[in-house]
């Protein structure tokens, strides 16, 4: 999958937000060169647990890129970020507000410049604000957005979801909007400014809670695995174990009833609607309880697939690498790297006409690509080595060395 060849993404992000976005149009095959500091991108050192000496958080977000090292605080790390966006079609950052213009790369200057070029911000709270200029991470924003609030269970503590949903999610958010603006590109030959936050992507996840909260004034609590809005939507008790069970409709609950013997329950007017459900939530959901102890989790499993009831087992990722669902979606399959033997990595979650994007590249050392990109700017090997010795640039791997 190509789409996006002969597409320059220079990503100048880090951490995760950013890098992810840089990761989808790679994946889409733009090419996407990573400028880090000298030190490296700081998710480098985000463990353990480390494979083979590498971060999977950073492994996760940074396949099918280049990385070239600058100090852009100096003059001629400076000179060759230029020269590189002299040759992109799409500019990448998450700076703090007020960094990247200090550096003197900020939207006004590059798009005065370059008039077609694509320049995404991430900020952590917005453009705008109080909090403007504030550093944004992923748990901070699920508990100033209110998703903590309302994550765990009713007696304990609010809780942080275990995924970065909302760096992931910003990632993905900005992708969309740089292939919006590449369309409108296509059109016009007029880049534009695509702003992303993580405070709004948090609040996309919670909209229905959001617009929930402006329709009654009620505030969404912690419900564990349930869900407010419906009931039974949530795990139950087995007798050696655990279920998810979802009765998302009338309908599917009187199958549930049946499954579990009890279908007298779907006539009591109490549990009639899903209104009702939920209104006497905590009635049903003992009665639910008392019936599917009864039964072994395999014996409830199958009851539940022969009424057509939805439901899942609770797995942990030990249960997910090894299930032959995952197997068969193609998501998790060996990947060929250089320094890790037996390395698999989750795939493009995307099929286009029954095919996968495969990765070109694994995440790259820090710097690995340093000669050769300066190389590509026209940098001869004495300018390159000029550059090295001023700490401009890092020292490149020892093969690529001018």
């Amino acid at each position: 999958m190509k789409t996006l060849q002969g597409i320059r993404v220079i990503d100048v992000s880090q951490n995760l937000a950013g890098p992810q976005c840089a990761q989808i149009l790679g994946d889409l095959g733009a090419d996407v060169i990573k400028v880090e500091p000298l030190s490296g991108d700081p998710a480098r050192a985000w463990g353990p647990p480390f494979w083979e000496g590498e971060a999977p958080l950073f492994l996760s977000g940074n396949r099918n890129k280049r990385s070239i090292t600058l100090d852009l605080k100096s003059s001629g790390g400076r000179q060759v970020l230029e020269r590189l966006i002299e040759s992109a079609d799409i500019f990448v950052q998450s700076f703090r507000k007020g960094v990247i213009e200090s550096l003197g790369f900020g939207h006004e200057k590059l798009r005065a410049r370059r008039p077609e070029l694509i320049y995404a911000s991430i900020t952590g709270f917005g453009a705008e604000g109080p909090l403007s200029e504030t550093p944004g991470y992923d748990p901070l924003i699920q508990a100033y957005s209110g998703i903590m609030s309302m994550t765990g269970y009713p007696d304990g503590p609010p809780a942080r979801v275990g995924g970065a949903v909302v760096d992931i999610g910003t990632g993905m958010w900005t992708a969309l909007g740089i292939l919006a603006a590449l369309r409108e590109r296509d059109q016009t030959g007029q880049g534009m400014h695509v702003e992303s936050s993580l405070l709004a992507t948090s609040l996309v996840w919670i909209s229905y809670h959001l617009t929930g909260y402006l329709a009654g004034g009620e505030l969404p609590h912690r419900a564990g695995s349930g869900f407010s809005m419906v009931a039974p939507y949530e795990a139950f008790p087995t007798q050696d174990g655990d279920l998810m069970i979802l009765a998302g409709n009338d309908g599917i609950f009187v199958r549930l009833c049946e499954a579990l013997g009890v279908p007298e329950l779907a006539a009591d007017p109490r549990f009639a609607t899903n209104p009702e459900r939920v209104s006497h939530r905590q009635e049903l959901t003992g009665i639910v309880a008392s019936s599917t102890r009864k039964h072994t989790t395999a014996a409830l499993r199958t009851l539940l697939e022969k009424h057509r009831v939805p439901y899942s087992p609770i797995q942990d990722v030990s249960q997910v690498v090894r299930d032959p669902q995952v197997a068969a979606a193609g998501i998790l399959d060996p990947v060929p790297h250089p320094r890790i033997p037996n390395y698999r990595e989750v795939a493009f979650p995307l099929r286009f006409d029954g095919e996968r994007p495969q990765p070109s590249r694994p995440a790259p050392q820090p710097g690995e690509h340093t000669s050769e990109i300066l190389t590509e700017l026209n940098y001869t090997p004495g300018e390159i080595q000029a550059l090295v010795e001023e700490r401009c640039v890092s020292r490149p791997p020892k093969s690529q060395n001018p």
